[in-house]
């Protein structure tokens, strides 16, 4: 059943649901909303709120009342309500939007009283957005980048997730389904009237499929550099003990996050900081040093930093410069995966005279180094930040104006690989109806970014991975 079809149908959507819209911490947030969608919305609204004096439930405008318990006797919470009647809400029905204290007793206290309302029920995750697209407020993109604007965990991929949340992706995607869908016609066109056509030009239509084709490639190569903005990066600092691990994230992160002192083996454990560089998120992970031990408590850290190592997007290997290349550190290279991007970085370069560091370069012992630096004065901390975005290709995302999610990412790859097959159709002389069968798939898959074309199934499915309230 596709989206039209579901609008139409007589489904559960048209039951209440409740739920809260804010995050919900104890001691955290002056405010928390609960969030009230479908035809009982005003009318629980009513029965749980007392509003005093002569205040009107109109449309847009905001309340004053209290939030009263069973017996209506006692209040449970001093708020703010909004009522917005469909289709001008978010989800294209009757809202109704309880402002409350935040923190944690008040707002359960107030949804508890909600949900013991006739006719209501707790809202699934996403459930408020997947309503949105079913009622024509959203379309699919725009929900999905909703999800990503609340994700975001830095000012670029905020950027991203509103060109989403604007109609960008949209009406790109849109465009490309248009152009196609003018060729599927012409195509349809020819085998069912080709004796009262004009000949189709079979090359000039060839031209246009394998121009969107490399649009559509391009977006996704596009995407998986918007990924990194997206998502972020895990990099891992691993090195012998004492070789400033530790100072280096402390000095990343602009805070004292781990423990400095001359003794080796004093990270017993990986500890993580959350950084932004130039728009990416990046968590730091510091590493136990990895080394020979009878210490059964520093094993378990070198254990974990193992899997910190398989599990990074790149390595920081940092060794000390005033010891020089060591076999140690030689060691701990053929370690890391073949996969896994890594940096040398010879630290503690304010121990070197000046003379002798401005004479080697980066060649220390015969080894290339990618980045000598200082963490404890900061010298090299430039160099060692456009290396690491460098290596990673977040460098080349700072211009991205449009940037597609997975699910999105593999519709387009999946509608370029049709329109791939369109060629060999072409090479191979073959009639207009087995171009249509790639050209069908091809749209089929652009409406499904959209939402055009997509079962109620996968409508839950996308729409699972949403938080609750959202």
């Amino acid at each position: 059943m596709k989206v039209a079809e579901m609008m139409s149908s007589p489904i559960p959507h048209q039951q209440t649901i409740a739920a809260v819209a804010t995050a919900v911490a104890p001691g955290q947030g002056g405010i928390a909303v609960v969030r009230l969608s479908g035809p009982a919305a005003e009318v629980v609204g009513r029965s749980v709120v007392s509003i005093p004096g002569q205040q009107l439930w109109v449309s847009h405008r905001v309340l004053y009342g209290h939030v009263m318990d069973e017996s209506g006797k006692e209040r449970i919470d001093e708020v703010l309500v909004l009522l917005m009647k469909g289709p001008r809400s978010f989800t294209g029905e009757d809202v109704v939007e309880i402002h409350c204290h935040g923190g944690l007793m008040a707002v359960q206290r107030v949804l508890e009283r909600v949900l013991a309302q006739p006719h209501v029920r707790r809202a699934l995750p996403g459930e408020f957005s997947q309503r949105a697209v079913l009622n024509g407020r959203l379309d699919l993109t725009q929900a999905e980048a909703i999800s990503e604007l609340v994700a975001a965990r830095s000012r670029r991929a905020a950027q991203l997730a509103m060109t989403g949340v604007d109609g960008g992706i949209q009406r790109r995607i849109t465009s490309l389904r248009e152009r196609l869908l003018d060729q599927l016609s012409e195509l349809e066109a020819r085998v069912d009237f080709e004796e009262d056509l004009p000949p189709l030009d079979g090359a000039e239509l060839l031209v246009e499929l394998q121009c969107v084709r490399r649009e559509l490639e391009q977006l996704v190569e596009d995407a998986k550099r918007g990924d990194v903005l997206r998502q972020g990066l895990q990099v891992a600092l691993v090195g012998r003990p004492n070789v400033g691990k530790s100072s280096l994230l402390n000095r990343l992160s602009r805070r004292e996050r781990a423990i400095v002192t001359d003794l080796p083996g004093t990270t017993r454990d990986v500890l993580e900081s959350e950084i932004v560089l130039e728009g990416v998120p990046i968590t730091l992970v510091d590493t136990a040093g990895i080394r020979a031990t009878k210490d059964a408590l520093e094993q378990l850290g070198i254990d974990r930093s193992h899997q910190a190592l398989a599990a990074a997007d790149v390595v920081f290997l940092v060794f000390d410069l005033s010891l020089g290349w060591t076999a140690e550190d030689a060691a701990l290279l053929a370690q890391i995966p073949d996969d896994v991007p890594r940096l040398l970085v010879g630290n503690k370069a304010d121990a070197q005279p000046a003379s002798m560091a401005a004479s080697r370069g980066n060649q220390v012992d015969g080894k290339t180094v990618d980045v000598i630096l200082s963490a404890l004065t900061g010298q090299g901390e430039e160099a060692l930040i456009e290396a690491v975005l460098k290596t990673c290709g977040a460098s080349e995302a700072q211009g991205l104006v449009v940037a597609l999610n997975q699910r999105q990412q593999d519709l387009a790859a999946a509608a370029a690989i049709a329109l791939a097959r369109t060629q060999e159709a072409a090479e191979q002389k073959l009639p207009w109806d087995f171009w249509t069968i790639d050209l069908r798939q091809a749209i089929s898959s652009l409406g499904e970014i959209t939402g055009e074309e997509i079962t109620e199934a996968v409508l839950d499915r996308i729409f699972s991975r949403f938080c609750i309230g959202k």
